[in-house]
């Protein structure tokens, strides 16, 4: 509880012992209204203030003048006890509220917490701690046990385990040592660290992540802009409503001979004043989605706004990547078939030709090769995109790539009947072999699949640049229903867009990948997802939600997640409004009181917060 609440929380107990002491006292006239009016000063000094401050700027219509009209009203009456009571118990419900918002803030100010304080820097002999900000791409910082990394870098020297828990939700600690790449907001856990920066803090993952979560309250979903639009006008509507509720009827029975009961049509009306007050509505529904982002970012889930939560509660399609999504991207050499020449002599000419790619195939060749590479014996690289390269070895023409890149070359070539990624090699023109390329599925990706369809998900579709042979052995190996091979980049782009077409209006359709290669897929679908995208730039810019780790399951979780939080938001509308329209049919026709008014405007508000701050507790698949 902060000093905020600790003060209110003061004034609730001074403000109800005053008013438990007053029911003892027996007093009249101007001394009862002066007695009186002590606890109700003390309670509701602040709406009164706020009420007179909205006045003053033309924003007449919210809750504090709601409740201050009913109050003041009821005292000016007479009902010394239920107009303080009101005012009473209204801030119960407002401390609970803020409450309850708090809690929500904390598994986002956990979050807050991996922002680093200082960095070390070695000068002059010793350790110095300066400004992250300060700190140039390329300096060493020292990193020593329990502290966190604050920079994105390379390690140096040293070796260690890292908790990464506050980014991805997982507590087990990964390992890292000489030559890994790191990023900030992991903490040290064991050996000290020495790490070169490969970036500036502010264009760090930290700082992308913490800049995504502070800004997420800015996107809305329909369901808030609704609220935010009918408390605009469902506001002054029941202020004009109780105003003729407290004036017409009166003036009907003045009109009918009858003697007009003003008292008893003002004390209506103010009853139903306290019976609208939107409450309820203005606050649980902004605090479910803030409590469903709060639980997602506490299961290493970052959703980017309110609006892709509730987008994503409506998924019927699930498109996924292949490679680095569902497989876990690291390729292996398996086998070499048709080959020529030495085996050795055929991964020499294909390292080399590759040797400027940053793609994981070429990557896998030049650990096959397992040689340094000499740049000096490569000219003339030209990399065609979805194809393959083409490059002089040692003056040799070679061409390293796809069935297509061989088609294209005019090159006659020998398919692979095995599953797999396969890279022919063709030397000054003539067929050399091809080299069989294997990547395994990560661990938790057919249980990712069942879990989708588990929820409900209509669809699953697996696009790849793979060979048809190969993907659908993967597709069904996962249980995944559509697949869609040998794209191009460009190509995913075109079929996401006619899956987009194929689904039902309300359905909508989520493209899952690494964030790396797949931004503009990632832009086009309803909803975007980057998965595995710890310290991945690109990720954290084009995703819409942004997974922090590798385990694919978290794609369903985070749709669980989704769909709680709506659920939820549609259960306090309804209660919410449900319970109001009765209550003031009940006020309209004298059947309702103060009391019954106290309990639609607290009661329901404190019910709908309970409900809400339900969405921060997420279960694990």
């Amino acid at each position: 509880m902060n000093k905020k609440q600790k003060k209110m929380l003061v004034r609730i107990l001074i403000s109800f012992l005053l008013l438990i002491g007053l029911s003892f006292i027996r007093t009249e006239g101007y001394l009862r209204f002066g007695l009186y009016l002590v606890p109700y000063l003390v309670i509701g000094y602040d709406i009164l203030k706020k009420a007179f401050k909205g006045i003053r700027n033309r924003q007449v219509f919210d809750e504090n003048f709601l409740m201050a009209v009913a109050t003041v009203g009821a005292i000016v009456l007479g009902d010394y006890q239920e107009g303080t009571a009101v005012m009473l118990f209204y801030q119960i419900g407002e401390l609970f509220q803020s409450y309850a918002v708090g809690k929500s803030r904390k598994n986002i100010s956990d979050l807050m917490d991996i922002r680093p304080d200082y960095a070390n820097v070695e000068r002059d002999g010793g350790l110095e701690q300066v400004d992250p900000d300060e700190v140039e791409v390329g300096t060493l910082i020292v990193v020593q046990p329990g502290e966190k990394i604050p920079i994105d870098g390379v390690v140096a020297e040293g070796s260690s385990t890292l908790n990464t828990s506050a980014l991805t939700g997982e507590s087990l600690p990964r390992e890292t040592e000489a030559g890994a790449e790191v990023i900030s907001g992991c903490i040290n856990m064991t050996g000290v660290l020495k790490i070169r920066t490969t970036k500036e803090f502010g264009e760090s993952t930290v700082s992308k992540i913490l800049d995504l979560v502070e800004n997420s309250s800015a996107k809305k979903s329909k369901s808030e802009n609704f609220i935010s639009k009918f408390a605009r006008y469902y506001t002054p509507t029941v202020c004009y409503g109780a105003l003729a509720l407290a004036v017409l009827p009166p003036l009907v029975q003045l009109g009918a001979g009858a003697a007009p009961q003003w008292g008893s049509w003002i004390y209506r009306a103010l009853t139903f004043l306290v019976i609208s007050c939107p409450c309820a509505l203005v606050i649980s529904i902004p605090l479910s989605f803030f409590a469903g982002i709060g639980g997602a970012s506490k299961a290493g889930i970052l959703v980017k706004g309110s609006n892709y939560l509730e987008t994503l509660s409506q998924t019927g399609w699930v498109v996924f990547d292949k490679t680095g999504t569902m497989t876990q991207g690291v390729f292996e050499v398996k086998e070499v078939h048709h080959n020529t020449l030495e085996r050795e002599k055929l991964l020499e000419y294909a390292a080399l030709a590759e040797c400027a790619s940053s793609h994981p195939i070429s990557k896998s060749l030049q650990n096959a090769y397992g040689k340094p590479i000499d740049r000096n014996r490569v000219t003339e690289i030209e990399e065609i995109g979805g194809n393959g390269v083409t490059a002089k070895v040692d003056g040799i023409p070679v061409a390293a790539g796809s069935d297509r890149l061989m088609e294209r070359l005019g090159i006659a070539f020998a398919p692979c009947h095995k599953t797999g990624t396969v890279v022919h090699v063709a030397l000054d023109g003539v067929y050399a072999g091809h080299i069989l390329i294997s990547d395994m599925l990560k661990p938790n990706a057919k249980e990712a699949i069942r879990q989708l369809n588990k929820a409900g998900v209509k669809n699953t579709v697996m696009l790849t640049g793979d060979r048809r042979e190969a993907a659908e052995q993967t597709a069904k190996e996962l249980g995944i229903r559509e697949v869609h091979s040998e794209l191009l980049p460009a190509d995913k782009v075109s079929k996401v867009e006619e899956l987009l077409e194929q689904k039902s209006g309300r359905e909508k359709l989520v493209f899952v990948g690494d964030g790396i290669n797949d931004a503009p897929v990632l832009s086009r679908a309803d909803i975007g997802i980057a998965m595995g995208a710890l310290g991945s730039d690109a990720a954290i810019e084009a995703a819409d939600i942004v997974l922090m780790d590798d385990d694919p399951v978290k794609i369903a979780t985070a749709i669980r997640i989704a769909r709680k939080c709506i659920r939820i938001v549609y259960e306090n509308i309804y209660f919410a409004i449900g319970v109001k329209l009765i209550c003031l049919v009940l006020g309209a026709i004298g059947i309702a009181n103060m009391w019954v008014a106290i309990f639609a405007d607290v009661g329901v508000m404190v019910i709908a917060v309970l409900n809400a701050i339900r969405a921060l507790f997420v279960k694990k698949l």
